[in-house]
């Protein structure tokens, strides 16, 4: 059959075209020969960004190429996900995904620019974190038990102090109140360091936060840390029961994982999960990373994939449950 000579052309063209942006052939086996970029949704200085730079100093050096953190802070992560989302698959540009990014935003913004399970090649799970619940000494609680009894018995009296709406903290707590069946005021602020001084003046009576903010305050004996948020304690404070141990069910981590665009090659996929995996469960690290609360993870792509997915669940039913939306 004899082509006509436009349409001949136009399958020529395409041709060329797609060869001129695919990778050329070994280039995944020879990965990677530039420096890579990561992406990170958060600002300098917060625990997303400390962690990437721990991480990324030392996948430096395991891989020969320099780790270039690129901090693109806006809406939780939205503008570091949709740049990666739409990034080239090549395994140069990455993003540090967490809690908020990968787990809350889909439920609590009426649209984002991209779809969490199907623009995105997951890496790995680097790490989990476990919140403190904390209250003020004059709630007079010490204990999860004590806490459920006094806003059984006060419904709507306690405030609850978070980072913002659809915050992890937030959503904790609407977790925690579904379980428990109390209420309880929730008072958002503009960050996690104005909510937790809330806390500490009796503004506020309790907040759910981040171990390495908390436990300084929980340590000077400033605030009471009744338990930390994951289904078994925590070694950074084994003397902080799991909110489970009173409250069956409950168990929420903050957490950061690596991912890539989808369509990254699995043989670059393979080569990151392993060197990031050696990288965390390392022992000069891993000590490091425990001091500050985090559990090291390195699983496999295909398990942090279904991670996510039981997070995008878990998540949803928490920002339902509290009204939360955000255009």
């Amino acid at each position: 059959m004899k082509l006509n000579p436009a349409f001949r052309y136009l399958i020529l063209a395409s041709i060329a075209a797609a060869a001129c942006f695919s990778p050329p052939a070994g280039a995944a086996e020879r990965y990677p020969t530039k420096p890579i970029r990561v992406l990170v949704g958060f600002p300098p200085g917060g625990s997303t960004d400390v962690l990437t730079r721990q991480i990324g100093a030392r996948l430096s050096e395991v891989l020969g190429q320099q780790i270039i953190v690129d901090n693109r802070p806006a809406a939780s992560g939205i503008l570091a996900s949709e740049l990666v989302a739409r990034g080239n698959p090549d395994g140069y540009t990455l993003m540090m995904a967490t809690v908020a990014s990968h787990g809350i935003n889909p439920s609590l913004y009426r649209k984002i620019p991209y779809d969490v399970v199907r623009d995105f090649a997951p890496v790995t799970l680097v790490a989990t974190y476990p919140l403190v619940l904390a209250v003020n000494p004059s709630v007079g609680v010490k204990t999860v038990k004590d806490l459920i009894s006094v806003a059984s018995a006060k419904p709507g009296q306690l405030r609850l102090a978070s980072s913002g709406t659809g915050s992890p903290g937030h959503l904790s707590g609407e977790i925690f109140k579904g379980l428990a069946k109390i209420e309880w005021i929730h008072v958002p602020y503009k960050g996690g360091a104005p909510a937790n001084l809330a806390v500490l003046s009796g503004e506020a009576h309790l907040t759910f936060a981040t171990m390495p903010a908390m436990i300084p305050h929980v340590r000077a004996g400033r605030l009471l840390g009744l338990a930390v948020t994951t289904a078994k304690r925590s070694p950074a404070a084994p003397d902080l029961p799991a909110v489970a141990e009173s409250l069956p069910g409950f168990d929420v981590s903050s957490w950061a994982g690596l991912v890539a665009p989808a369509g990254t090659s699995r043989t670059i996929v393979a080569r990151l999960q392993k060197e990031t995996a050696g990288v965390i469960t390392g022992a000069e690290l891993r000590k490091q990373l425990a001091s500050e609360g985090a559990e090291p993870i390195g699983n496999a792509p295909e398990q942090f994939t279904a991670f996510i997915k039981a997070e995008l669940e878990k998540w949803a039913k928490a920002v339902k449950q509290a009204g939360a939306q955000l255009d």
